[in-house]
C-alpha cells in the first residue's frame, strides 16, 4: 500500500490586478450628447472606432460631438495581437455607409470628421472607393467640414491610395503602430517598410499634381519595444516628412490579446514628444490616454488647417 501522498494547497481565489496608475483614470461614459450620439449609430446602422476598440476617451470625445466613424464593417481580415476590434470574414461592402457616415456628420454639426475602417486585404480597391465616397459626402452634405481619414495600408496596392489622395482628404492618417521587431505578434499582416512607404508616397502622389497633403501616424507603446526603437522609428517617419504624431499608451483588450509590458509615466511622454518635435514634426500628441483621433481637430489647426 502507498503512503498517503501529502496534498499541495492551491489558492484558488480571484486575483486582483493591479490597479491602474491615476494618469490612466479616465471618466466613464455618460451624458446627454454621449446617449444622442450612441442612438444616432444605431439607427443609421454605422460603427464606431471608439466602441470598437474600447477607447478610453470616448466619454470625454462624444460629449464634445467628436467621434471616428468606422466603415468598412465591424470585422477585421487581419488579427492584430493588439486590437480590440473583432476579427472574421467581413460582409460584402455596404457602398451606401458612407453617405449615411455623412448625414451623422452634418447632424452633430462637425467641423473636423475622422472616419476609418477596418482592413478589408479581400478588396482594397472597393475599400479606397468608400473613402472616396465618404470624403465627397461628407463635403456634399456637411460644407466646410475638414475630413481626417485612417486608412489602411491597402496591402501596398498603389491604385487603391492614388484614389484616396485623388479625393483630397485635408488629413491622411495611416498608423504606423510600433516597432519593427514588432511587428510580426503585433501588426499581423502589416509591413514595416510597407507603412512607411504608404506615408511617403502618398505626398508624392499629391505633389504629381502640384498638390500637398498633410500625413499623420500613430504609435502605441508598452508591448516590449525599447525607448531607441522608438527614436529610430520617429526618425524614420520624420525622414518621410510625416506631419502629425500620436503617442498613446497599449492597454491589453483582453487575455487574448499581446501582454503588456510596461505603463509608460507622464515623464516619459513628455520626453517621447520633446525628441519627436526636434525631429521636425509639425504637431506630436503624446499621453497615456491618446488614441490616433484624440483631439483630431485641436490636431488639424496646429497645422495650419483652419
Amino acid at each position: 500500500m502507498t503512503p498517503t501522498a501529502e496534498l499541495v494547497q492551491i489558492d484558488l481565489s480571484p486575483r486582483k490586478p493591479a490597479p491602474k496608475p491615476a494618469w490612466l483614470k479616465a471618466k466613464a461614459p455618460m451624458g446627454e450628447t454621449f446617449h444622442a450620439l450612441k442612438k444616432m449609430a444605431r439607427e443609421l446602422n454605422l460603427n464606431t472606432v471608439c466602441e470598437s476598440a474600447h477607447c478610453p476617451n470616448i466619454g470625454e470625445c462624444w460629449n464634445q460631438k467628436a467621434a471616428t466613424f468606422m466603415m468598412l464593417g465591424n470585422l477585421c481580415t487581419r488579427r492584430c495581437g493588439f486590437c480590440a476590434v473583432p476579427k472574421g470574414r467581413p460582409e460584402p461592402i455596404d457602398f451606401d455607409e458612407p453617405r449615411r457616415v455623412a448625414y451623422a456628420v452634418a447632424q452633430l454639426g462637425l467641423a473636423h470628421a475622422v472616419v476609418t475602417s477596418v482592413n478589408r486585404d479581400d478588396d482594397n480597391i472597393g475599400a479606397a472607393r468608400s473613402f472616396v465616397k465618404v470624403i465627397e459626402e461628407i463635403r456634399l452634405q456637411a460644407p466646410g467640414c475638414r475630413v481626417e481619414v485612417l486608412t489602411p495600408d491597402f496591402q501596398g496596392v498603389e491604385e487603391a491610395l492614388r484614389l484616396v489622395v485623388a479625393a483630397r482628404p485635408e488629413i491622411l492618417n495611416h498608423n504606423i503602430e510600433t516597432v519593427p521587431r514588432l511587428y510580426r505578434v503585433a501588426k499581423s499582416g502589416g509591413r514595416y517598410e510597407r507603412s512607411l512607404g504608404f506615408l511617403e508616397k502618398a505626398k508624392a502622389i499629391a505633389a504629381e499634381t502640384g498638390e500637398t497633403i498633410v500625413t499623420k501616424t500613430g504609435i502605441i507603446v508598452g508591448m516590449g519595444e525599447e525607448m531607441h526603437e522608438l527614436l529610430a522609428v520617429f526618425r524614420d517617419l520624420a525622414d518621410r516628412k510625416v506631419d502629425i504624431l500620436t503617442i498613446g499608451q497599449y492597454l491589453r483588450p483582453s487575455r487574448d490579446h499581446l501582454v503588456m509590458t510596461r505603463y509608460y509615466t507622464p515623464e516619459e511622454f513628455a520626453f517621447l514628444k520633446h525628441e519627436a518635435l526636434g525631429m521636425g514634426f509639425r504637431h506630436v500628441e503624446s499621453g497615456p490616454l491618446v488614441r490616433s483621433s484624440y483631439h483630431a481637430h485641436e490636431q488639424a489647426l496646429s497645422t495650419g488647417l483652419a
